[in-house]
């Protein structure tokens, strides 16, 4: 067997003795490494694997003429880009079985973009400076641990070699001991889900299960939506049943929940199966009310919790997010189904609820009948979205185009219930 080897990412002009550190750490339990130079300013403390001027050439960048410009924001960003393309060679030579890296904002920016290129389950370790605020820059869609430094990464203490210790041999115990299951191989169907649509995705899900399919759902919460799309691309899921698109109503109307632009082009991209419904497309999300921008001011909220304060979508948002959504749809290389609970598109949607509004609904309907084209397969179902027979129906369409425990089997199209 050969050994296991963890990429140690760092600047090691600045970094070089806590890096050597970790080294002798991973070392000493028997694990190989793979030190990748990502200092720009300096020579390195020590001689690396990968040298700076690798990474920086892997970016399509001269290391020189980075130190040169001097510009720091400018040599930290090409030097991610060398070092995501480093780390995927590595992987796809199979000499990474795991990344670690160490230091303040610049190396975490760096050796982050790194991890971010790696497929989903390769372990990624970050310890960082910056671990103990906002790390969604850092992390976004993937499966990247951080742990915060306490203090800074700047010389061996009694404070520093503990927390360098710790991270090395989580790292290594990640990349040297294999989890004792077993992983069947069914038809992976990615399911998006907020809190408002949890009775219909746990209906549709309990179905699909019994029936031979393994379901990996994300909540729609930005990352969520980006971080199935990616495993869409990865080829891990095979058919989407995307329940919530909630996230178009953030990315459009400026809530904090968007997943970007990019939401719902994967599948197509792919060419796989995608149901698609409009759940929760009437609220956008914000935190705490004071954090509402004053633009809002007189509009319908809802009170979540004390952390999520939601807005009612307008007839006219709905309009416009109901044309985006059918560009998107009408963009498909795969077969697309869309669902509409004609009775409520969430929980808080329905008869006698805080945001129950009929028109507004009708809004998104209409843009999706209007602007979806022929080929898109509309169902009008008179349900709510978490009414049991709606979910069955989304359930029953995706075994139905991607075949019950075969996902060579897929069927194309059916039949509208208009």
């Amino acid at each position: 067997m050969s050994q296991n080897t963890i990429v140690l990412i760092g600047t090691l002009d600045t970094k070089g003795e806590e890096i050597q550190f970790a080294k002798e750490i991973i070392e000493g339990r028997g694990v190989g490494v793979h030190v990748v130079d990502v200092g720009v300013m300096g020579d390195p403390e020590f001689e690396p694997d990968t040298p700076a001027a690798a990474v920086a050439e892997a970016a399509g960048e001269d290391l020189e003429r980075l130190r040169e410009d001097g510009d720091r924001g400018a040599a930290m960003d090409a030097m991610g880009r060398g070092a995501a393309e480093v780390a995927s060679r590595l992987h796809d030579d199979g000499v990474l079985d795991g990344v670690l890296g160490l230091g303040g904002s610049g190396n975490t920016s760096v050796a982050t973009a790194a991890m971010r290129a790696l497929p989903v389950g390769v372990p990624k370790f970050m310890v960082s400076t910056v671990a103990s605020g906002d790390t969604e820059p850092y992390v976004d869609a993937t499966d990247i641990a951080m742990m915060y430094s306490v203090a800074d990464i700047e010389g061996l203490n009694q404070l520093s070699r503990r927390i360098i210790a710790n991270a090395a041999l989580a790292t290594v115990g990640m990349v040297a001991n294999e989890a004792d299951f077993e992983t069947e191989e069914k038809p992976t169907v990615g399911i998006t889900m907020f809190g408002v649509t949890t009775p219909c995705v746990r209906t549709a899900r309990e179905y699909l299960e019994e029936r031979g399919f393994e379901t990996i759902v994300f909540h729609a919460t930005g990352t969520g939506g980006r971080a199935m799309e990616e495993l869409v691309r990865q080829g891990i899921v095979d058919c989407v049943l995307d329940v919530t698109t909630t996230e178009w109503a953030d990315e459009h109307v400026g809530g904090v929940f968007g997943a970007g632009p990019d939401r719902l082009d994967a599948p197509g991209e792919m060419g796989i199966p995608h149901v698609v419904s409009v759940g929760a497309l009437d609220m956008v999300n914000f935190g705490p009310p004071d954090s509402v921008p004053e633009k809002f001011d007189g509009r319908t909220f809802h009170h979540h919790n004390p952390q999520v304060t939601l807005m009612r979508t307008t007839s006219e948002e709905n309009r416009e997010i109901g044309e985006i959504i059918a560009g998107k749809l009408n963009d498909a290389g795969g077969p697309v189904a869309v669902f509409l609970p004609l009775r409520g598109v969430s929980q808080i949607d329905v008869e006698g609820e805080d945001f129950h509004d009929p028109e507004a609904d009708e809004a998104l309907f209409d843009a999706l009948r209007e602007s979806l084209d022929s080929d898109v397969d509309l169902v009008e179902m008179d349900a709510a979205i978490n009414d049991e027979s709606f979910a069955l129906a989304l359930a029953e369409r995706v075994e139905q185009f991607v075949g019950a425990g075969d996902p060579d089997s897929a069927a194309v199209g059916g039949e509208s219930d208009a």
